[in-house]
């Protein structure tokens, strides 16, 4: 019996040595894997965007800088690899700091409806115009993710709601416009860019939601057009 005793005495103790060198070299290796020491399949376009060493290797700079990103956009996995979802963000905000001040250089939201909200599912923007006249934006939005598209076409703002809250996903909506449905422009605290998107809804910051609420009424014109990447 004693020695039985002696024998367990014996397992503990090695075992209380072993346990914490295992959480030491556990804690290393998450530490080690957190940030990626690879180049991701868009690293070149990557590193041009965050303006650094364009060379195709990944740096611990590349990796720190591109976790960053990651991170405030709700990316995930964060961990420093220049993948599709963290260049597709990049691309979008590229797109939409070409649009300036002259969304509708395309013409593809109509001139001919007077006051109109325009949503251009395939540069995440939206503004309102008169006419052929801006009157505001561009904002960057967040629409439908896949198997829930933001649905495209010409509508109209058939109920407004300024402290709603969707029964369906338990979740409020704040200055909440409805004109497709259950699709509506409403604001969001959640990062404007973060993966995979919404509902179906437009998601807006709480400044351009707001300002959304102010400019727009019922039975004011809304044209969603494009195709949200990714979807």
């Amino acid at each position: 019996m004693a020695r039985t005793r002696r024998r367990a005495g014996v397992a503990l103790g090695l075992a209380g040595m072993i346990v914490p060198l295992t959480m030491v070299m556990g804690t290393g290796t998450a530490q080690a894997a957190s940030c990626s020491t690879k180049p991701g399949p868009y690293q070149k376009q990557v590193e041009k965007f965050l303006k650094l060493k364009v060379d195709g290797k990944q740096s611990s700079a590349d990796c720190k800088a591109i976790t960053a990103f990651q991170k405030k956009h709700w990316i995930t996995p964060n961990n420093g690899v220049a993948g599709p979802v963290t260049w597709r963000t990049m691309s979008t905000m590229l797109a939409q700091k070409a649009a300036g001040t002259n969304p509708n250089k395309a013409g593809a939201c109509p001139t001919n409806k007077g006051r109109i909200a325009c949503v251009d599912l395939t540069r995440q923007l939206s503004w309102i115009q008169d006419g052929k006249k801006l009157a505001y934006g561009p904002v960057p939005i967040r629409t439908g993710r896949d198997g829930a598209e933001t649905r495209t076409g010409l509508k109209k703002i058939y109920w407004r709601n300024i402290d709603h809250f969707s029964s369906l996903y338990k979740v409020p909506m704040p200055y909440a416009q409805f004109f497709d449905g259950g699709q509506a422009f409403h604001s969001v605290t959640k990062p404007i860019y973060s993966p995979p998107g919404s509902a179906g809804c437009v998601n807006m910051t709480p400044a351009a939601a707001k300002k959304y609420w102010t400019m727009l009424r019922n039975g004011d014109d809304v044209f969603v057009w494009g195709k949200k990447p990714g979807t």
